[in-house]
């Protein structure tokens, strides 16, 4: 049994490549297209749409290679805050050096990187710096007092005028960024009007995968979107120019609903009345988004979108009792899966991780400590549970578990040898001075690679853990840092119940 598909990744892709091109034809020299969302690992778009790669954007930029060439943004205040990108736990500005190596990867090659609103910050300027020693060209854009409704200043010397323009050389030029709100339109926008100004023709188009235009509002593949973005309390809505124009339904969300007149006038202001870009009705219309057309099962990918609901909410749950998010966003999502009827247990492996924990506290019962439980469901639809010991954390015993499983292996074998897990404790306790003996994740799975030298079931074992990319899992406790390392490294979508595994407040 394999995991239901939803979405035909080769023909989104053939669609979506004729739409760019398409688009590029309408204008005369040169296309900025802005790339919203995420150019690689869009694992958002993976789990709630089946089928759907999260690198796909990478492989239609290949298809174009000889068009395209790619800017990224980032705003330098997230360089100075050290904003952290939730899905890596990694900041923007190391997102940014990543996602350079990872584009290097596949073959293309980041032509220019721009500091977005720099007001001299010390931080953003080492990270300028860094990327020009490393052959990286970077470009600076200062704040304008009055963006995005004083048009008359946005639109000249004083406001794009004095941003340093970018040179480029390709027909298509994808603007993105390591997180949203990084100023991907400004640079845009800023670009028209300086090439407008050296006599260029260039156009502007948007490619967003979310949320779906020719999908209803309330379909739960948009409400995903709207919960994935509760935290900037982003919502989505019927696009009323799309509506007065063509007298036809199309979904956007409130940011570009909202911006739009001001853009029109900032693009009209530019170009004039007779630009190419005249043709923009509405913000639909800038769009070349065709993800609604990979679709193939309708059924799939709502039920996708709803376990992704519950993901949202436990996150956010999680941020807000760890102090770093709000309780409006948790408020948020808890109203938007009522509007679907969905609850936290409808997540199957939550109540079995659940049953984990009780478990343990009865057969632990006068032993100090707190008992946590874990549960993994493998793409067989197989849950498998653990739950934490003197000798193991509960992620742990459900890999262990999991692993033996697929590998066909009886649970009474042990895959780790009791003198490696002793010369273990040894260390921790003797030399690290460690308050808790057990193993967490990455200790474990250290452990099961020393074992599996000289034991060939362990090999065995270790060898299935690739099989555990995308799997869901469920812990009733917060993990520990070699917990959460271990299952970000085999690619596990974990969620958890928010308790805090030890009484103390620093945990290492």
């Amino acid at each position: 049994m394999t995991k239901k598909i939803g979405f035909d990744n080769e023909k989104y892709l053939r669609e979506q490549t004729e739409a760019i091109l398409e688009r590029v034809k309408k204008f005369g020299d040169k296309l900025y297209l802005e790339f919203g969302g995420k150019l690689c690992f869009d694992y958002h778009a993976a789990r709630v749409l089946p089928g759907y790669d999260p690198n796909v954007k990478i492989k239609l930029l290949q298809q174009l290679r000889d068009k395209v060439e790619i800017v990224l943004c980032i705003y330098a205040g997230d360089i100075e805050k050290g904003r952290v990108r939730g899905d890596f736990g990694i900041t923007y500005d190391v997102a940014t050096l990543k996602l350079i190596d990872d584009l290097r990867k596949w073959g293309l090659e980041v032509s220019a990187v721009v500091i977005t609103r720099f007001e001299g910050q010390q931080s953003a300027n080492i990270f300028k710096n860094k990327l020009e020693k490393r052959g990286i060209r970077v470009y600076l854009h200062y704040p304008i007092k009055g963006y995005p409704s004083d048009v008359n200043l946005i639109v000249s010397e004083d406001g794009f005028g004095k941003n340093e323009y970018i040179e480029t050389n390709k027909p298509i030029v994808v603007v993105s960024a390591p997180g949203p709100n990084s100023g991907k339109l400004s640079v845009c926008l800023s670009q028209l009007y300086n090439e407008c100004k050296r006599g260029i023709k260039s156009g502007y188009a948007k490619f967003e995968t979310f949320p779906i235009w020719n999908l209803p509002l309330k379909h739960p593949v948009n409400i995903a979107y709207e919960a994935a973005t509760a935290d900037i309390m982003d919502f989505n809505m019927i696009d009323p120019f799309h509506l007065n124009k063509y007298n036809k339904i199309a979904i956007n969300y409130n940011r570009d609903v909202e911006s739009f007149p001001i853009l029109k006038l900032i693009l009209t202001k530019i170009f004039g009345n007779n630009s190419s870009l005249s043709v923009y009705e509405s913000p639909t219309d800038m769009g070349v988004n065709c993800a609604g057309f990979g679709i193939i099962d309708d059924e799939v990918v709502s039920e996708a979108a709803k376990q992704e609901l519950i993901r949202r909410f436990f996150r956010y749950n999680s941020e807000y009792i760890l102090g770093i998010g709000k309780k409006e966003t948790v408020d948020k999502v808890s109203l938007l899966m009522e509007e679907l009827g969905v609850k936290v247990e409808d997540r199957k492996i939550v109540n079995i991780a659940r049953m984990a924990a009780e478990e343990a506290e009865t057969k632990g019962k006068g032993d100090k400590g707190i008992f946590c439980g874990a549960a993994i469901e493998l793409a067989n639809g197989r849950i498998i549970s653990g739950k934490n010991s003197h000798l193991l954390h509960a992620s742990s015993s459900a890999i262990l578990n999991a692993i033996k499983y697929l590998a066909n292996i009886p649970d009474e074998i042990f895959l780790i040898s009791p003198y490696i897990i002793n010369q273990l404790i040894k260390l921790k306790k003797g030399i690290f001075h460690s308050e808790s003996e057990s193993l967490d994740l990455e200790e474990a799975l250290i452990a099961l690679s020393i074992s599996a030298a000289t034991n060939h079931t362990a090999e065995l074992a270790m060898n299935k853990l690739i099989e555990l990319k995308g799997c869901e899992m469920h812990m009733t406790h917060f993990p520990t840092p070699g917990d959460e390392i271990g299952l970000k490294k085999l690619g596990i979508n974990l969620t958890t119940d928010g308790k805090f595994a030890s009484k103390n407040l620093f945990i290492f």
